[in-house]
Formats: C-alpha cells, structure tokens, sequence
C-alpha cells in the first residue's frame, strides 16, 4: 500500500476500528503503552516506521532521515525514561522538511509550544524541560529497530496514531486489517444510529437470545454471538 492510499484509507478510520480488526484477523494488537498520547491536538498519523534508538545524541534523527521517504513517521526508541526530553522543535523542524508524517516517542519531548506551533503529529510519553546529559554506546541496530513499550518495529511496520493512542501493524498486512475495520466501522455506524432512533443496543444485538442460549451453552461467548448476528461492539 502506498504512502496516499495508507493515508487516505486511515483518515476514516480510527486506530479503535483497527485494533478491533486485528483480533478479529487473529493478529496481535500492538499498541504503545497508554501513556504516549498526542503532544499536538489532533494529531494523527499514517506512516511506515522508520526506525531510531537514541542514545544521547540528535545524530541518528539525522541520520534517519538521510534515507527515510517522504511519509514515514520517525519512531524513536529512547527506552521509556522520564529523565529527560530526546526530541524537541528542531527534531520536529528537521522531521517536517524531510517530508515525515509525524515522531513516536517511547520517551519525553520539549519544546510543546513550538512543537505545537510547527503543527508536525508528534506523539510521546509527556514534556519535561532538560535535554540530554549523556552519551551512551550506540547499538548496532539503532536504525532499523525501535522498542516502544512491549513491542519492537522497523521498517517492515506502520504506524498508525490518534487521539485513543498508537497502534503498530505489518506493512503487508494493513490492507486485510483496513478492510475489516472499514466493515466494523459501518457497522458501528449503523448501530449508533440504530439507538439514536430508539432502538437499543440490546435490542439489535438479541440480547435475550444470547442469555438464553447461554444458559442452554454455558461455553457460549458473547463475542461469538455477535459474529452469528453481524454484530461489533466488542470487534
């Protein structure tokens, strides 16, 4: 999937429907820990990986983009600390004029007011005002992975962020997961305005039939039910 259709295709989505999609294709849902959350209000992305473990020094953003494309999204490995900020406006700046969508941080960012100013979808685990104050050895794989929280993606992910968080899925499998969130989507969409209309959740998902049909089937999940009445609250 190119970068435009990766783009276009996500703008109607969330990264809810696409989590959903994910258990519903059996993949692992590969989210940030909750605590990285837009710095930008609105912020949104739809990007590859490009990856980057930061181990004191602005040079391997640098370095990244000598040979990211025009739509990546940098993500920056800097091991989840709170002692320190390892991206800030020039980062952002620098980002913005390679043509990247947007930065993941699995660390801390400064610089919100001009970050926000530049308007780049920046995402991390909050601000704090100090920068570096160390220079550890550089890992070998500092370009082509980065760790953020659980997991660990590079150049074969994208990376897809709102405003519920951020979400990791395989480059080659996106497509597969953006149409069965299209299709949980429209059927959400269609429920709310169900309800909107008088007709309860519970209703339209035969409530009753799944008590009574788990009292004759103690094993019954109620997640199977929706998939035998084409429901998707749950997925």
């Amino acid at each position: 999937m190119d970068r435009q259709e990766l783009r276009k295709r996500f703008a109607a989505l969330t990264t809810a429907h696409v989590a959903d999609a994910c258990v519903r294709a059996g993949a692992e849902v590969r989210c940030a820990p909750p605590s990285v959350r837009t710095a930008v209000p609105g912020g949104r992305l739809a990007g590859r990986v490009a990856p980057a473990r930061h181990t004191g020094s602005v040079d391997v953003f640098l370095e990244a983009f000598e040979s990211t494309a025009p739509g990546d999204v940098l993500v920056v490995d800097n091991g989840g600390r709170l002692d320190e900020a390892c991206v800030g406006d020039l980062a952002a700046l620098e980002a913005q004029a390679a043509g990247l969508e947007g930065i993941v941080v699995w660390g801390l960012h400064r610089d919100t007011a001009e970050i926000r100013a530049i308007g780049l979808p920046v995402f991390s685990m909050g601000a704090t005002p100090p920068g570096p104050r160390r220079l550890d050895e550089r890992p070998h794989d500092a370009l082509t992975a980065a760790t953020v929280g659980d997991w660990t993606v590079g150049r074969d992910d994208v990376v897809l962020a709102d405003d519920d968080g951020v979400l990791f899925a395989p480059l080659g499998q996106v497509g597969e997961l953006f149409d069965l969130a299209e299709t949980i989507r429209d059927t959400e969409h269609r429920q709310a305005e169900r309800i909107r209309a008088g007709v309860s959740l519970r209703e339209q998902v035969r409530f009753g039939t799944y008590l009574a049909d788990r009292r004759r089937t103690p094993s019954l999940t109620f997640r199977a039910h929706l998939r035998s009445v084409g429901g998707a609250v749950e997925e």
